[in-house]
């Protein structure tokens, strides 16, 4: 019997598409690069118990505290194993990055939704705390796995899907970061309509705290607004100093 996997967010989580990207890339691709930042803005709680749903509720932005979206409703992803699941993304590397990206095993995780106002395709972040060093150990995990997936496919609710994976300079935030980009070909029986969905990942640690931010679009650059990500990644260091 197959191995049937979790319905995740896809790692294209806005469409239902799941993709994971690197186009172009040579052979050999570098590892990405961790992104420490000063000692003064590091999450002061490493160690310790994790941050409960209702904490991580607490530090996601309420309606009408940011100001390029319409609105950024809060949900708590249901239980692995329950509801539809999908078979496991062709490159098992590329299978690493959506279920350390996803919080698949972390004890506390939500997500929030960016309905932004200049686009036609929504942003998420999903916020995921874990017990202890395990968040750095995940974190391990994606590092590693960013630096061989290239491409793969995956089935999802829009059907099958290939996509390619691009790594970027990750910004200077939290205790490490990464961020890379999927590209997804759309189908079209015209050469002239086909376009590409660009989704932009940027996943960050902070203390024992793994979030991560997308967004899409179709035919043009897909770009998580930064002061976003760092006010979020503020809001998580004040919670694990107290």
């Amino acid at each position: 019997m197959s191995k049937r996997v979790p319905r995740l967010m896809p790692i294209a989580a806005l469409l239902a598409v799941g993709a994971l990207l690197v186009s172009g890339c040579s052979e050999q691709q570098e590892a990405p690069k961790r992104t420490p930042v000063p000692s003064e803005n590091a999450a002061s709680r490493t160690l310790g118990p994790a941050l409960t749903v209702p904490e991580l509720k607490a530090v996601a932005f309420k309606e009408g505290e940011v100001p390029q979206a319409r609105s950024t409703p809060l949900s708590v992803p249901e239980p692995e194993g329950s509801g539809r699941t999908f078979p496991p993304a062709s490159d098992p590397n590329c299978q690493t990055i959506i279920e350390v990206g996803n919080g698949v095993e972390a004890p506390s995780r939500i997500r929030q939704g960016f309905n932004w106002k200049e686009s036609a395709f929504p942003g998420s972040s999903h916020l995921a705390s874990y017990q202890g060093e395990a968040a750095e150990q995940q974190f391990a995990k994606l590092e590693q796995a960013l630096a061989s997936c290239r491409a793969y496919t995956r089935e999802g609710y829009s059907g099958k899907i290939s996509a390619t994976v691009e790594v970027e300079t990750a910004p200077q935030v939290g205790d490490e970061a990464v961020s890379f980009r999927e590209l997804i070909p759309t189908a079209s029986d015209s050469a002239s309509d086909s376009a590409t969905n660009e989704a932009q990942y940027v996943i960050v640690r902070v203390g024992n705290t793994i979030v991560m931010f997308t967004t899409m679009e179709v035919g043009t650059r897909a770009s998580f607004p930064d002061e976003v990500i760092r006010q979020q990644v503020k809001r998580l260091q004040a919670a694990q100093r107290t």
